[in-house]
């Protein structure tokens, strides 16, 4: 085993079979846990053979597949800035030993490496071999890599439909040309090693593939040509997107993009090269469908019949755009889908079904091409809406979230107290912080942990381990000593001032109860319990608005009348 290959907490966790918050709790109770090789304080690395040795030691499970052995290699090799280009070269050697290449890169001349590749061949064959090293890579690299969810791009694919040729003019790393299931691919990305490894991804699953490593926007290597579906995952709110150099650029048939809306660049790319009768599916934020620099756009688009729906993913996420291009003859439809998806993906497809079936139930285009040409389906809804039977449904909602307290009682004696600080000196509690300043380093938050502000919001984190925000604390607590609700309702109750933005203030002097755990986890019940009342005075106090607003509009509108 290579003495230079290092791993990450997770790494570790992930190998063992643990979750991350048990190597936490090893690095603080074995003393001789192997120190950071490399890292950060927040993220820290360790020599791999020194961590095998310590559990093999303990007689602790710690296997290492020959994937997970060449993955290690590769990324002991060389810089991490580096690591796409050695992951990609991989990729080729995969290919090669495949038979899908005739030759490799020779520049991966490192015999354990390329020994480690061919066990991984044998072992799990050449795409399982290949994806399992680009997993690791995302993983690697997850706070800079930005990928199309799996789940996206799988309801992009379904409701482009099933077609043989493909294109995406923003591929990234192959996720809607995978989900896609075309047997050709049309591709292109800013990135030379982003574009690479989605080539490869491609290829070694037999997909007819072209894949060029330049900005479609700038440098259109498809010009003239089409596909029967593009499904495509721009980049966001890009201002230096080439508007200048591209004025008179013969894909702008529905107007010249304003510099502020790339989006709508893009969007105007993706009909280029869809061929008539054929699907654009495209992700987009959800100010491009109401930004007045883009209503001329929108509505030239709305005209011609070539956008067919708008659909909200998520509440903070992201709009899907379905776009066609009709037929030579073909008549413009009358209305456009506008919908959202809530908490449950798979409502878009029953949204654009009932839709497809009935179009008559969308919305009228002729009454979207007013002064703003909004297309956000939250404000679509709110206009439409009949405030006398909305004013009941959210009145029958008001009465269904009438908050109850958790039963508390005076006590008869008043407990020891200790401080954060003095918890911290006996190992019970590791506190880190989190920079102001946005380039500042960021702590992980993992599974357990209690996140807190200097204002006295603290919650403890669950989900996948990720970085907190500027200006935020990360206590790490040792579970058999503390518990985190405990301690999250204790920082809350603090309630810490802050006399600026930029001030960190010092959690360590926080007063906390001495009691025994068992008692600790009961308060952190009722803790809990007083969150969740809090957060529903929040939501009640925001359908009461909305109960307000529309009794008066219910009323001026004869939709509702007094009551006896």
């Amino acid at each position: 085993m290579d003495d230079d290959a290092t791993v990450s907490a997770a790494d570790i966790a992930r190998l063992a079979g643990v979750g991350r918050a048990a190597v936490s709790n090893w690095r603080r109770r074995y003393p001789d846990f192997p120190q950071p090789v490399g890292g950060t304080a927040s993220s820290p690395l360790f020599g791999l053979s020194a961590v095998a040795g310590w559990f093999r030691a303990r007689g602790k499970k710690f296997e290492l597949s020959a994937g997970e052995r060449a993955w290690q290699r590769l990324r002991a090799l060389g810089d991490d800035l580096d690591l796409a280009e050695r992951v990609s070269r991989a990729g080729v050697f995969l290919a090669f030993q495949a038979g899908i290449s005739d030759t490799f890169d020779r520049a991966l001349d490192d015999p354990e490496l390329l020994t480690l590749l061919s066990e991984l061949t044998h072992q799990a064959g050449p795409v399982e071999g290949f994806e399992l090293l680009c997993r690791r890579y995302f993983e690697a690299h997850s706070r800079r890599l930005s990928a199309t969810p799996e789940p996206v791009a799988e309801l992009m694919a379904r409701l482009a439909g099933p077609v043989s040729t493909i294109l995406d003019p923003a591929c990234g790393f192959g996720a809607l040309a995978l989900a896609s299931g075309a047997k050709t691919v049309l591709g292109q990305d800013s990135d030379p090693m982003t574009a690479s490894i989605a080539a490869l991804r491609l290829k070694l699953r037999g997909i007819e593939a072209e894949v060029y490593a330049v900005d479609a926007l700038r440098e259109d290597a498809f010009a003239g040509r089409t596909a029967e579906a593009v499904l495509c995952d721009p980049p966001f709110n890009e201002r230096a997107w080439g508007h200048d150099e591209l004025v008179g650029d013969e894909r702008w048939e529905y107007g010249l993009p304003p510099r502020g809306e790339p989006e709508l660049a893009w969007v105007q790319h993706c009909l280029a090269h869809v061929e008539p009768g054929g699907t654009v599916a495209i992700l987009m934020p959800g100010a491009a469908a109401g930004r007045r620099g883009g209503k001329r756009i929108r509505g030239n688009l709305l005209r011609a019949g070539a956008i067919r729906a708008v659909v909200t993913l998520a509440p903070a996420g992201p709009d899907l755009w379905l776009l066609n291009r009709l037929a030579p003859g073909e008549r413009p439809p009358s209305t456009v889908l506008l919908a959202e998806a809530g908490d449950d993906l798979s409502t878009v497809e029953d949204h654009w079904r009932d839709f497809l079936a009935r179009p008559e139930t969308g919305v009228r285009i002729i009454d979207l091409l007013d002064d703003d040409v909004d297309l956000t389906p939250a404000r679509r809804r709110a206009r439409d809406e009949d405030p006398g039977q909305a004013f009941l449904a959210v009145r029958a909602r008001f009465a269904e979230l009438i908050p109850q307290l958790p039963p508390l009682e005076p006590a008869d004696d008043e407990p020891a107290f200790t401080t954060i600080g003095e918890l911290v000196k006996a190992g019970v509690v590791e506190v880190r912080y989190a920079g102001v300043r946005a380039d500042a380093d960021h702590p992980l938050a993992e599974e357990g942990d209690v996140v807190a502000s200097v204002t006295g919001i603290a919650y403890v984190h669950s989900g996948p381990t990720r970085p907190v925000g500027a200006g935020l604390t990360v206590y790490r607590v040792d579970p058999a000593r503390l518990d985190a609700a405990f301690l999250a309702g204790c920082l809350r109750a603090a309630d810490l001032p802050a006399t600026s933005a930029s001030t960190r203030i010092d959690g360590r002097r926080v007063r906390i109860p001495r009691v025994p755990l068992a008692v600790q986890r009961e308060y952190g019940r009722v803790f809990r319990r007083l969150a969740e009342f809090d957060e529903v005075l929040r939501e009640a106090a925001e359908i009461g608005r909305d109960l307000v607003r529309l009794g008066f509009a219910g009323l001026v509108e004869g939709r509702l009348e007094p009551g006896h």
